[in-house]
């Protein structure tokens, strides 16, 4: 039996799903809203991870990933145990820093309950300098950036 060469994986940042756990939400049952911007790294590391360039790649080249900036702009609750679909997209690409948008819906009906964005560096492990973006990284979010204005 020959081995088939594996495609190779998708450019675009894809959507990430998770469920609000009960250990995410307050008493009646509603997320916190400190989970959210959570939920924007969750989607942007687990499409990094896929792509090649996740955060031991990153650290076995010197790197750390740091995140510079977080927004968040609440919609609509989430609730335990909603499905959610976690959305990110590059809004920002620049030689040193990324910024990635990215919007939670309710994967049910659709619903948008959150959009935020997290701004995205790199530093040198060792003596916390910034650092420009890896080149590996930069291609991938320049992939994804280039697939949106497609």
């Amino acid at each position: 039996m020959t081995a088939t060469p594996s495609a190779p994986p998708d450019p675009r940042l894809l959507p990430v799903h998770r469920r609000v756990e009960h250990a995410d939400t307050d008493a009646s049952g509603v997320m916190h809203f400190a989970r959210y911007p959570n939920l924007f790294e969750v989607a942007l590391l687990a499409n990094l991870e896929r792509l090649g360039v996740g955060l031991g790649v990153l650290a076995r080249e010197g790197f750390d990933l740091v995140i510079t900036e977080a927004t968040t702009r609440y919609r609509a609750p989430a609730r335990y145990p909603d499905e959610l679909s976690l959305r990110p997209v590059v809004g920002h690409l620049g030689a040193a820093r990324a910024r990635i948008d990215t919007t939670i819906q309710r994967a049910a009906d659709g619903v948008e309950l959150a959009t935020g964005s997290l701004v995205v560096a790199l530093t040198d492990r060792v003596t916390g300098a910034p650092c420009p973006l890896f080149p590996a990284l930069h291609a991938v979010l320049e992939e994804s950036r280039s697939d949106v204005h497609r």
